[in-house]
C-alpha cells in the first residue's frame, strides 16, 4: 500500500515564487499513483512572504508548527509513504521517522542541485529549505531538528551542481559523499540497506523541467534520474519537492509520473 503524503508548505522558501509551491504540492499528488492520499492541515495559509526571521530562519513560528501537524498525520499512517511538498523542509518529520525505524541502517540519498546544509545565520533570507540536510544531522536550528539525528555517512548527495562558500567548507569538513551531475550514476552503486529517496525537482535540467523557485542550468535529464530510481532496491520511504508550476505543463507532469512510478512500492 502507497500513501501520498501532501503537504503544501511554502514558508521555508523565500523565493518570490514560493506561494507556488503549495498548489506545486497539491498538483504532484494528484498526478501520483496511490492507494491513499492523505492532506497535512499546514499553518501560515497566507500566500504574503513574511520578513520575520527568528535565530537566522524565516517564518520560524510556522515551520515549527507545520512540522508538528505533519509528525502527527505521519504517526497515524503505516503504507509506504511518497512526502511531497512544497518546500524541502517538508522532509523532516518523514525522514527522522525512518531514522527512528531504522536506526544506523538507514542510508539518505538527497538527489538535490543544492546541498541544503547552511546553518542558521548563514542565509540573509533565512531560507530553510538550505538548511535542510544540515537539521538533519543536528547542526541546524533547535526547534526543527529531530530527536534522532543522521550521521554525515548516512547521507548521500546527488546532482549538487550549486552552493555557497559555507556549505563547501561544510561539506568538506563533515567528509560528505557529494556526486554532481556527471557522476549521478555513483550516487546510487553500491547502495543498499533501507533507504530514503529526497528529490527536489531542480536536479533537472530547467530546459526539460522549469517548473521550480531556484532553477539551475546544466541538470538531470529525467530519463537518467527514472532509469537509475527503478533500479533501487529496499526503498523505505521517498519524498518529490520544490514544484513551482505557474500552470498546466504536460510534459513537466508526466516527468512527475515517471518519477513516482520509479519510486513506488
Amino acid at each position: 500500500m502507497t500513501t501520498v503524503l501532501c503537504v503544501p508548505q511554502w514558508q521555508g522558501s523565500a523565493s518570490e515564487r514560493a506561494p507556488l509551491l503549495a498548489s506545486g504540492a497539491r498538483r504532484t499528488a494528484e498526478l501520483l499513483r496511490a492507494d491513499t492520499v492523505v492532506s497535512v492541515p499546514i499553518a501560515g495559509g497566507s500566500d504574503e512572504i513574511t520578513d520575520d526571521i527568528t535565530d537566522g530562519i524565516r517564518a520560524r513560528g510556522v515551520l515549527v508548527e507545520n512540522l508538528k501537524l505533519t509528525g502527527d498525520v505521519l504517526a497515524e499512517i503505516d503504507d509506504f509513504v511518497i512526502t511531497v511538498g512544497g518546500d524541502c523542509g517538508v522532509d523532516i518529520a518523514p525522514i527522522a521517522a525512518a531514522r527512528q525505524r531504522y536506526g544506523d541502517q538507514l542510508t539518505v540519498l538527497w538527489i538535490d542541485a543544492h546541498p541544503d546544509v547552511y546553518g542558521p545565520g548563514d542565509l540573509p533570507s533565512g531560507a530553510f529549505h538550505g538548511m535542510v540536510v544540515r537539521t538533519l544531522l543536528g547542526d541546524g536550528p533547535a526547534l526543527l531538528t529531530p530527536a534522532q539525528t543522521l550521521a554525515p555517512a548516512q547521507v548521500i548527495l546527488a546532482g549538487v551542481r550549486a552552493g555557497g562558500a559555507s556549505e563547501r567548507e561544510y561539506l568538506r569538513t563533515t567528509g560528505f559523499r557529494v556526486h554532481g551531475v556527471d557522476q549521478l550514476e555513483k550516487a546510487f552503486d553500491g547502495l543498499s540497506g533501507p533507504t530514503y529517496v529526497h528529490v527536489d525537482l531542480d536536479v533537472l535540467d530547467p530546459t526539460e523541467f522549469g517548473s521550480v523557485c531556484y532553477p539551475e542550468p546544466d541538470g538531470v535529464r529525467s530519463s537518467r534520474l527514472v532509469e537509475l530510481l527503478s533500479q533501487l532496491d529496499n526503498v523505505v520511504g521517498a519524498a518529490i519537492t520544490e514544484h513551482a508550476p505557474v500552470g498546466d505543463n504536460p510534459g513537466e507532469a508526466d516527468i512527475i509520473r515517471r518519477l513516482g512510478a520509479a519510486l513506488h512500492r
